[in-house]
């Protein structure tokens, strides 16, 4: 396992890498991803379109403005560099731009015109000629087609005159406007469509992640999962996929949208006007210097931030979990001083990190207003030398707002990049753990097995250099009953966990009816052998569910399998017999009786060799009694191997064998042990004259 793994670091440095698992998830889904991608475009396009469509109604309808120049004043060259799209209008000796237009003409040779007469300074409105209309006593120039009036004399008269020349404009803007409105509804549509089908994906993601996360998991060894603390494992599950959720919904869509309209709003300031196109652009460099820093000290923050928040977490489940112990040895006002001190470092922290966004914000809106202001300053010069148009000046304004906006959520969502990274590199840690028992065997066993098992030379360690079974060899008969006991550390719970195959051995091997174990199917080994634990788990659901535990079986032998071990009777005195509820943990009934449950689970799933582990031991004895007798009829025929510390249990065994520091140190039975006065003999007289109820 990667270090990485094995810490709570919470954020990390963009990893192409991960970013290129991460997208790999996607790949089922890629026609909805397309569809996304498709519907992000729409909505940036509009999103562009809106400022620029409002320069077009400004200077074609509201605030049209034309000059004019002397037919023969300009060369070929020139006109061809003023970049008129639909060419000058001729009135007479008169060529008629637009006052957008004549920014290609340097300031030089604009005077120049201007002092020889040939470009007029004042501006102009131009319409087309309605035929049937008098336009006599207007101060109008007129050709065939197309009119020209003062902008001064075209604001002095009166309301039907001016109507009747700008007839066009008023039709123009119905037309403008309603492409405006059809444009919003665009942008709402597709801004809807790409965040609904964003987050789709993302939640199929994290399903498929989560699934993949939950089926390795599950197939690993215990080896492994015993090193793995269990809320690790549950964060790996939720909290670090969600942050992979969040790649897709709040980073990678983000991203690609703001990137894309700060391009695009750098393009339209060239394609409005290249001068103050350019004037902008020398006015950003502090903001992306600001930038940089923010995310830099946003980054330490954040991360001192979730530091201190894993920490007050941990104190607060550790001592809720420990409450008990906090509450009896007086630990109260002990345990509030270190939480106070734990959650003062976690509010300077946050504060910490409220205080880079909050200088930050202000900080874009001051760079903001001042990029505004200059375009102001020198978009107003170029606009009264007539060299821009206001709708020009506008657009260029509202792009600025357009712009510093994806600054300001780029630095804020780089956080969430790295808790992505973060998250995607523990997730993917534990996706490529591969601690499994291997599953080679080809061999299923028979229903009708005689179940004799044969351990020969065995070796075994949980930690290397420390064997906790050391050359173990011994045979139980098919349909034998042997027991085996020991002192706590001799290796008795490690041989249920070797027969199953929950640990494989170092060397030596198991034999199953002459069949090596490790030839063997893990499910058909594991469903041929079934043993009870010491610790009894019961899932929170019904009785009926937690004695199938998903297996197909009708309620006939679920009902057998708890009268074979006596669960029957207190089963039905619960509220709702085998359909009651059982909290988590199974608290609501007694440890007995999760006892008996589990027995029963075991009955259910009619096993060729039973191994109990201790598994009486925390039963009275009078339920103790009715087990054994329910007992009997389920371990007759089968072979058995009881691991027990409690001697009474295991007097009737046809063979006990005495585990010491992992091998084999006596064999026989209960009275054959007991004559051999050894360490059996010790056991029982400690365990029956002393009354100490040892554990062993």
């Amino acid at each position: 396992m990667s270090e990485f793994f094995e810490s709570e670091e919470v954020t990390k440095g963009f990893d192409p890498e991960i970013s290129r698992r991460i997208l790999g998830y996607v790949k089922p889904y890629w026609t909805l991803a397309l569809a996304a991608l498709i519907a992000l475009a729409l909505s940036t396009l509009g999103e562009l379109a809106l400022p620029l469509l409002s320069q077009r109604i400004i200077d074609s309808a509201l605030m049209p403005s034309f000059r004019r120049i002397k037919n023969s004043a300009l060369s070929a060259a020139e006109t061809a560099r003023l970049g008129a799209k639909e060419g000058p209008t001729r009135i007479a000796e008169w060529d008629y731009y637009r006052a957008g237009d004549l920014k290609g003409l340097s300031g030089a040779r604009e005077a120049q015109l201007i002092a020889e007469g040939s470009l007029d300074r004042k501006t102009w409105y131009l319409f087309t000629r309605k035929n049937g209309v008098s336009y006599a006593d207007m101060g109008i120039e007129l050709s065939d087609s197309h009119g020209a009036i003062r902008k001064a004399a075209l604001e002095k008269l009166p309301a039907p005159e001016a109507r009747l020349l700008r007839g066009a404009d008023l039709a123009f803007l119905n037309k403008a406007l309603s492409l405006f409105a059809l444009v919003l509804v665009l942008v709402l549509a597709t801004t809807f469509t790409q965040s609904l089908w964003t987050n789709l994906i993302g939640q199929r993601v994290m399903k498929d992640i989560r699934m993949e996360l939950f089926s390795k998991t599950m197939r690993q060894s215990l080896a492994f999962l015993s090193k793995q603390p269990v809320g690790r494992l549950v964060t790996r599950m939720t909290s670090d996929v969600e942050t992979i959720n969040e790649f897709f919904t709040s980073v990678v869509v983000a991203f690609m949208k703001d990137l894309s309209v700060m391009a695009g709003v750098i393009i339209a300031f060239f394609l409005l006007d290249p001068r103050l196109g350019l004037i902008t652009i020398l006015s950003l460099p502090p903001i992306l210097v600001a930038t940089l820093v923010a995310r830099v000290k946003a980054r330490d923050a954040f991360r001192k931030q979730r530091s201190w928040l894993s920490k007050v977490n941990a104190f607060i489940a550790e001592r809720l979990s420990g409450i008990q112990v906090v509450k009896l040895f007086v630990r109260e006002k002990a345990s509030l001083s270190e939480f106070e001190e734990r959650n003062q470092g976690l509010l300077a922290a946050s504060l910490g990190e409220m205080n880079v966004f909050a200088t930050f914000r202000p900080l874009v809106d001051l760079f903001a207003s001042i990029s505004t202001g200059v375009v102001i300053y020198f978009g107003a010069s170029l606009f009264i030398k007539l060299s821009i148009s206001l709708g020009t000046l506008i657009a260029f304004i509202n792009l600025i707002r357009m712009f510093y906006s994806p600054v300001m959520d780029i630095s804020e969502k780089y956080t969430l990049l790295q808790s992505a990274m973060a998250g995607g590199e523990r997730v993917f840690a534990l996706l490529d753990a591969n601690e499994r028992i291997p599953d080679l065997g080809k061999k299923e066993l028979a229903a009708g097995m005689g179940g004799g098992i044969v351990f020969k030379d065995l070796r075994f360690s949980y930690k290397k250099g420390e064997e906790v079974i050391r050359g173990l060899s011994f045979g139980v008969k098919p349909g034998e009953l042997v027991a085996i006991v020991g002192y706590t550390g001799a290796g008795k719970t490690t041989i249920a966990n070797l027969i199953t195959r929950l640990y494989d051995a170092d060397s030596g091997s198991i034999l199953i009816d002459g069949t090596d174990i490790r030839d063997i199917k893990l499910d058909s080994l594991r469903r041929a052998i079934q043993p009870v634990p010491q610790d009894v788990f019961l899932f929170s659901g019904s009785v009926t569910e937690n004695i199938s535990l998903g297996a197909p079986m009708d309620m006939e032998r679920i009902r057998a399998a708890a009268t074979t071990v006596g669960a029957h009777e207190f089963i039905m005195s619960l509220p709702h017999g085998y359909e009651t509820k059982l909290s988590e943990g199974a608290t609501n009934i007694s440890s007995g009786q999760r006892q008996l449950i589990s027995f029963a689970r075991v009955v259910a799933q009619d096993p060729c060799v039973i191994i109990l582990d201790e598994a009486t031991s925390s039963i009275d004895t009078e339920t103790e009694r009715l087990i054994q007798r329910g007992l009997e009829g389920l371990l007759k025929g089968r072979t058995s191997i009881v691991i027990a510390h409690r001697l009474s249990t295991i007097q009737h065994a046809h063979r006990i064998l005495v585990l010491g520091h992992g091998k084999l140190l006596e064999e026989g039975s209960h009275q054959e042990l007991l004559v051999r006065h050894g360490i059996y003999y010790e056991l029982y007289r400690l365990q029956y004259e002393s009354g100490a109820g040892k554990a062993l």
